[in-house]
């Protein structure tokens, strides 16, 4: 019997991976391999079209205005139908920072130039006068099924599954450091809401964006080491795409990852005052 495998679609992984955003994979992997499953990685650099068989989850991390512009006209010619189609028929999405911005209609970078996205979230984005930087706290309901926890990081800017981890379903921590102010459609939810810090625009309260089984977010310096629920979230959905059913998830002994968690909270309390 073959080995429950993720196929992750990584686009762009030398291009855009601003503040570690790939430390993500290695999560992903890490994750599947201590349950004895397995990622296959499916790299989708400039020039480069879909996979053979398609993928289970789609990867976009971060890059600065020059990243996302040297990109963005490749991501149109070679690679958004595909990505459009995987994510329409249940594929998992997620997208950090400058790839978060890409997901969206559109983003006006901070020279005036208009990048056009992959309008998988219904969000626009324009930059802003100066960035909005900090450690940042959300409350968010995600991971619904329990109840919902905070989501804290630091921006810069019908199947169900089962979370193997022990840990509190709804909070996360990373990194923020964005120029772009982006603003949410009626065609998406807030990933979460502000606490501490500024999230999507400063204005609002929101931060990220979620439809479906896509997730967009500022928030990384990588997002998923310190949030394993998060994590299992993601693969367990990826997996459900893959093969039809829900996964449990075996639980894992996360002890390292919520102690770095648990410091990030602290953090970003600490730095607001």
């Amino acid at each position: 019997m073959s080995t429950p495998t993720v196929r992750l679609w990584h686009l762009y992984p030398r291009e855009m991976n601003i503040y570690a955003d790939r430390g993500n994979i290695a999560v992903l992997r890490e994750r599947l391999r201590r349950r004895a499953l397995d990622l296959e990685l499916r790299e989708g650099g400039p020039g480069e079209t879909a996979p053979d068989g398609g993928a289970d989850l789609v990867y976009l991390g971060g890059g600065q205005d020059r990243d996302q512009l040297a990109v963005a006209a490749d991501l149109a010619a070679t690679k958004a139908d595909a990505v459009r189609g995987l994510l329409g028929d249940g594929a998992v999405g997620l997208f950090v920072c400058g790839g978060y911005q890409l997901a969206g209609h559109s983003y006006r970078t901070t020279g005036g130039e208009s990048v056009a996205g992959l309008g998988v979230l219904d969000i626009t984005t324009t930059a802003g006068e100066g960035r909005l930087i900090g450690d940042i706290v959300l409350t968010s309901d995600l991971g619904a099924g329990s109840e919902a926890g905070r989501l804290v990081g630091y921006e810069n800017h019908a199947r169900r599954t089962t979370l193997g981890d022990g840990s509190e379903t709804g909070r996360l921590v990373g990194y923020e450091n964005h120029a772009g102010r982006t603003t949410l459609g009626d065609g998406a939810a807030a990933l979460g809401r502000v606490v501490e810090g500024h999230g999507n625009n400063g204005r609002d309260r929101t931060e990220g964006a979620v439809a479906n089984r896509t997730v967009g977010t500022y928030l990384h310096g990588p997002l998923l080491p310190k949030n394993p629920w998060l994590a299992d979230l993601l693969l367990g959905w990826a997996l459900e795409h893959r093969y039809g059913r829900s996964f449990d998830l075996e639980p894992l002994d996360d002890r390292l990852e919520q102690a770095a968690h648990t410091a990030a909270v602290a953090r970003a309390k600490h730095h607001r005052r």
